[in-house]
């Protein structure tokens, strides 16, 4: 029986037999016997196939070793669990950034407290210019999810929280231009802090503010899934998002 999982994530990464054999380090009928026959392959293979094309294992074979190692490195993946983001170490979001080499994304609706925050904006500076990719993505406060997440929280104020944060992230618009914003109007589940491979993904829980719900701290290890799975949602989100403009700043 042919493999009509793995053929269809070929598609959906934009790869061929031939890339993906060579990727992973095998000759491409051997690729081709996977998917037309339904040969399950040894377990390096299915991990490095499945990180060529950014899915969990499991997603393409049911090898039931490969769920059970599947599942224990997702829980290997969790250093450190927090009951509300405020009770996150202050330092630690620095502390991420500080390690990045090459990339930081910071997928929020405002993110006020990061904004406010001056360490933080340096050690940023200092990142864009050592060499290391920056992403900031906001909501944008005209925007329905926006109103939406405001009303969950119970306030009004979202709109005004994000106005706030862009105001205190002009100087770096215009010193530091490497650094890219945009805005989305995404419903977020999750505010997500990546550096590298180490990440905080701050869950959203109705009816309560970011700062009283749970914040998962996660490291990526190839094969775990969980990792990846909060960073394709900020690369999703990043493709779909648009430049800020000066109204979003002032409101007018």
């Amino acid at each position: 029986m042919s493999n009509e999982r793995l053929r269809s994530a070929l598609l959906a990464r934009g790869m061929t037999v031939q890339s993906l054999a060579e990727e992973i380090g095998v000759i491409p009928k051997t690729v081709e016997r996977w998917i037309t026959q339904g040969k399950v392959p040894y377990r390096r293979h299915q991990y490095a196939t499945a990180a060529a094309l950014n899915v969990d294992v499991t997603t393409l074979w049911d090898d039931s070793r490969a769920v059970d190692t599947a599942a224990d490195l997702t829980k290997a993946e969790i250093v450190a669990v927090y009951p509300h983001r405020h009770v996150v170490p202050s330092s630690l979001w620095r502390e991420m950034c500080e390690r990045a080499t090459e990339r930081i994304d910071i997928l929020v609706y405002a993110g006020i407290y990061l904004a406010e925050d001056p360490l933080f904006f340096s050690t940023l500076k200092e990142k864009a210019e050592s060499g290391v990719r920056i992403r900031v993505l906001m909501g944008d406060p005209e925007c329905e999810a926006v109103v939406r997440r405001g009303i969950d929280e119970g306030h009004r104020i979202m709109d005004g929280k994000i106005r706030n944060a862009l105001v205190n992230y002009r100087p770096l618009f215009t010193s530091h231009p490497q650094i890219a914003f945009r805005l989305h109007d995404t419903v977020l589940y999750n505010s997500i802090y990546r550096a590298d491979d180490e990440m905080l993904a701050n869950t959203h829980v109705y009816g309560i503010g970011a700062y009283m719900a749970p914040v998962f701290h996660l490291r990526r290890l190839p094969g775990g899934g969980l990792f990846d799975t909060f960073a394709n949602s900020v690369q999703q989100t990043w493709e779909g998002a648009r430049a800020v403009t000066e109204r979003d700043i002032t409101g007018a």
